[in-house]
């Protein structure tokens, strides 16, 4: 699989001066973590998700989440744990080139893991891991464990995915705890814990709150600080960190908006990008977009994703551009290891070697995984060619 797999080939070589890379679920998690991109969330019960989960990697998904929890009424569990054990051999049993994305299946205890890995039998090949719900140190553990026998069991490598998302987490007088619980947690299971996601709607629910399609969660300052705490805590690039991904954005369509569109009209072009951005704009994307932008200037790579016509433009403003790529090779330059000034190959900015290190490893990471854009094209002719017309 690779990102933007679903659009024609001919057209990728129009766009990219370095196309994405393929992985397959075998690849190492360092690559992994970094592609899971726009993590589609699916609810475990829907009677044909084999279906599902085969159009959705046509329309461009590269990972998903089966969920037996928040999504689901919890009379469903049980059937929808027999659903899923049922759409799982149905997808094994497709043809070669129906590869599914990434599958993780979000439970609600730690018994569920090893249940389900036994149930799915030879299907488990599937499966990359689970996603691990109001994750703490001390609730976390059980379910950190239940994993590793699971993977133990089947022989197959499976990965954990922790949300953030208790109320413990959210509360000042007890976030620095909660967070060095979940480091010491995380750090024990480093080889298996793929990424931390954050639960910002449970965050908002603890205070009655919700955010509206033209505000971010950045403009909810309670739920910010708890953002830039896990950043702080947990995503450092010295080694210690992990992948921390951008908070589920809930909306896909706007009624009634009360502030002007964030969209600015300049990037896009007359005629078929206008249009594009009065269809974003309606579908309340240019929240969105504003959102994965914050997302990424705050650490944070890839999101939840409760809607398919969410995935593109995370996708699109993943990809690197070709002067963020040729700072990053500049200052990665061997002969750069001592350190130093220079002015970039653009001529507008300063790289200074030592300070902006990390951020060019991570910069090249992202490049490998999501492509490099060709000079002359932005983030606009990426949504144009995905989006469906």
């Amino acid at each position: 699989m690779r990102h933007f797999g679903h659009i024609a080939p001919e057209v990728r070589q129009r766009l990219f001066h370095r196309e994405p890379c393929e992985f397959t679920p075998d690849s190492p998690a360092r690559l992994l973590s970094a592609a899971l991109g726009a993590t589609l969330y699916s609810p475990a019960t829907r009677p044909r998700l084999a279906d599902d989960i085969l159009k959705q990697t046509g329309r461009g998904v590269v990972s998903m989440v089966l969920c037996l929890e928040d999504s689901i009424d919890d009379a469903d569990v049980a059937a929808g744990e027999e659903n899923l054990v049922r759409q799982f051999a149905d997808l094994a049993g497709r043809p070669a080139a129906a590869e599914p994305p990434l599958l993780f299946v979000r439970v609600r205890t730690p018994e569920q893991i090893p249940d389900l890995t036994r149930r799915l039998g030879p299907s488990v090949r599937l499966l990359s891991g689970f996603v691990l719900p109001k994750f703490t140190g001390e609730r976390g553990v059980p379910f950190l464990e239940a994993v590793a026998a699971a993977e133990a069991s089947s022989g197959r490598r499976l990965f954990a995915m922790p949300v953030l998302e208790s109320p413990e987490l959210l509360y000042r007088e007890s976030r620095v705890e909660t967070l060095e619980g979940i480091f010491r947690a995380v750090d024990k299971y480093r080889e298996r814990v793929l990424a931390l996601r954050l639960g910002v709607t449970d965050f908002c629910s603890s205070y009655g709150l919700r955010r509206a399609p033209d505000m971010t969660a950045y403009d909810v300052q309670v739920v910010a600080s708890v953002i830039a705490d896990v950043v702080n805590m947990l995503g450092r690039a010295d080694g210690s960190g992990f992948t921390v991904t951008g908070p589920v954005w809930e909306y896909f369509r706007v009624q009634e908006r009360m502030f002007k569109p964030q969209l600015r009209r300049s990037p896009f072009l007359e005629g078929q990008a206008e249009e594009l951005r009065e269809r974003l704009i309606e579908h309340a994307m240019d929240g969105l977009l504003r959102e994965i932008s914050l997302d990424q200037a705050n650490g944070l790579l890839g999101k939840t994703c409760i809607h398919p016509s969410h995935v593109l433009p995370v996708h699109a403003l993943s990809v690197v551009s070709h002067e963020e790529f040729s700072d990053a090779q500049d200052i990665l330059r061997p002969e750069r290891g001592g350190g130093g000034v220079l002015r970039s190959a653009y001529t507008n900015k300063m790289n200074e070697v030592k300070p902006h290190r990390a951020w060019a490893e991570r910069t090249l990471l992202r490049a490998e995984v999501f492509g490099v854009a060709h000079g002359d094209v932005g983030f606009v002719d990426l949504l144009a060619a995905g989006i469906p017309t």
